[in-house]
């Protein structure tokens, strides 16, 4: 497979400088985070999606992640408040990379419909591979039965091949470090596709890196993004809190930001 060089620039056509969205991989539970749930609802921060269900730390209903055996007081208060103001909401569902039993994946996947009225979902620990795109797209298949127009995330972390992008809405074709973001290529055959198709999670960004965290997002053809400075040291989970710089961060998604 060729790839562009780390800094190069995508097709002409999907180069011009345009709004990032943000990608929310999931907060902590909402009775943990309730601040970072109560943020998505603000009218100026351009969220694209959030996971809902993904947060590590077990909930009060004993799940630890997943929509859990019950209905869940604290999330179904946070999904409605993200409803009332147009956010959409994904179950996370975590395929184990294409291992997980079918029969437990549609039964989440009911669950967080008939529960939460999720608008898609997004499935955790994709696989890569070209063996696995048959079962991935039962999978896919299966859940826009369930739930017409869902909206479908496969969270591959890393460039899958390329077939994988007929399947889903949204592929999440980076999910790790700083570090190894900013050496990390590009596979050619994204250029052909728009930017809205795929999402960079990034995190142990430092605040003086976080503009050129944006402009290599842009540059390397990701519409949708999330940047923290948080870190995985000693076992942490970067996504559950918000980063530090979480102001000065809405305030550069979007068209401003220099090329």
């Amino acid at each position: 497979m060729s790839y562009l060089s780390p800094s190069g620039h995508r097709r002409a056509a999907h180069t011009a400088v345009r709004p990032l969205r943000l990608g929310v991989p999931g907060f902590a539970h909402p009775l943990l985070a309730p601040a970072e749930w109560g943020e998505l609802v603000r009218s100026d921060v351009p969220v694209d999606w959030v996971v809902l269900g993904a947060g590590s730390p077990v909930a009060p209903n004993g799940a630890s992640g997943g929509p859990g055996a019950r209905p869940d007081p604290y999330c179904l208060t946070a999904v409605t408040r993200l409803r009332e103001a147009g956010v959409r909401v994904l179950g996370h569902l975590d395929t184990a990379f294409g291992e997980r039993p079918f029969a437990e994946l549609l039964s989440e996947a009911q669950r967080y419909l008939n529960w939460y009225k999720v608008d898609g979902f997004s499935l955790d620990a994709s696989p890569t591979g070209p063996a696995a795109l048959p079962v991935t797209r039962r999978t896919v298949n299966t859940l826009r039965t369930l739930l017409d127009r869902a909206y479908v995330v496969l969270q591959h972390g890393i460039h899958p091949c390329s077939g994988y992008a007929a399947l889903a809405d949204q592929l999440v074709t980076f999910r790790g470090a700083w570090a190894a973001y900013r050496w990390s290529q590009v596979p050619e055959w994204t250029a052909g596709h728009p930017p809205e198709r795929f999402c960079h999670l990034v995190h142990g960004v430092p605040r003086s890196d976080l503009d050129e965290a944006l402009r290599l997002a842009r540059r390397r053809g990701a519409a949708t993004v999330y940047v923290t400075d948080r870190a995985t040291a000693e076992g942490a989970d970067p996504w559950e809190v918000l980063p530090g710089y979480w102001d000065d961060l809405v305030s550069r998604i979007g068209p401003g930001v220099s090329e």
